[in-house]
């Protein structure tokens, strides 16, 4: 059953290499993300698995040792899903997000997996896929990835869409609460138009959290760059 999870933003900028010059700028959201990890730690879990949006062709599960790599963001740097050998896929970027977050906390508390969600993945069916995670092992953990909507301002990727404040506002209220019927009924069609990447695989989350009990607290919340990010800890 799942005993704990965080929630944190996915975009490679949380990694100083790439963000540079800027990587002061999400200095809070990276300790916000530290101070979740260490609540997953304290949850003795038996798995953790980092759960993260991906394209077609990255989506699905990665085994432990899943290397990724952000050498499409500029820089030579490298980052592991866990210990083992190399899969025969590279981790999609919020999934190598997720890693380097790992890799920064030495985490060593459990085994560490991957499952790549592609976006448009209907809400039934990311329950489902929340739920047999949770049935993995007696205490599994998630690290989940993910961003808001991406139209808050008019430089946001996505420019700015009216609707954009309200929908994160909503999903920061639900993940602030561990809110699972909340998550759920994010509207996917709406999230998919605000370029939200984090619904399918907070929807994940709202599955495998579905009867383990669970209360959150929202650690950060903000929208640099017109994209809202939020960091939760579910225990």
């Amino acid at each position: 059953m799942l005993v704990a999870a965080a929630v944190c933003p996915a975009p490679p900028l949380l990694v100083p290499e790439v963000a540079a010059g800027a990587a002061a700028e999400l200095g809070d959201a990276r300790t916000a993300c530290s101070d979740a990890l260490a609540v997953l730690a304290a949850s003795r879990p038996d798995l953790l698995v980092v759960v993260g949006a991906a394209d077609h062709d990255h989506r699905g599960p990665y085994p432990e040792g899943a290397r990724g790599t952000f050498r499409g963001f500029g820089v030579e740097a490298h980052v592991q899903l866990g210990e083992g050998e190399e899969g025969p896929r590279l981790l999609p970027p919020s999934l190598a997000v997720g890693a380097w977050l790992l890799r920064r906390a030495s985490w060593g508390a459990a085994p560490v997996e991957g499952l790549g969600v592609e976006e448009p993945l209907e809400t039934a069916r990311c329950l489902e896929a929340g739920r047999e995670l949770a049935a993995r092992d007696a205490r599994v953990a998630l690290l989940v990835m993910g961003d808001g909507s991406a139209c808050r301002t008019l430089k946001a990727p996505g420019y700015l869409d009216e609707r954009a404040a309200a929908f994160d506002a909503a999903a920061a209220r639900a993940l602030g609460a561990a809110d699972v019927a909340a998550l759920a009924a994010l509207d996917a069609r709406l999230a998919a138009e605000l370029q939200a990447a984090g619904r399918a695989p907070w929807q994940v989350l709202a599955g495998a959290a579905e009867g383990a009990g669970l209360d959150g607290r929202l650690l950060y919340e903000d929208a640099p760059y017109g994209v809202g990010y939020f960091v939760a800890a579910w225990s």
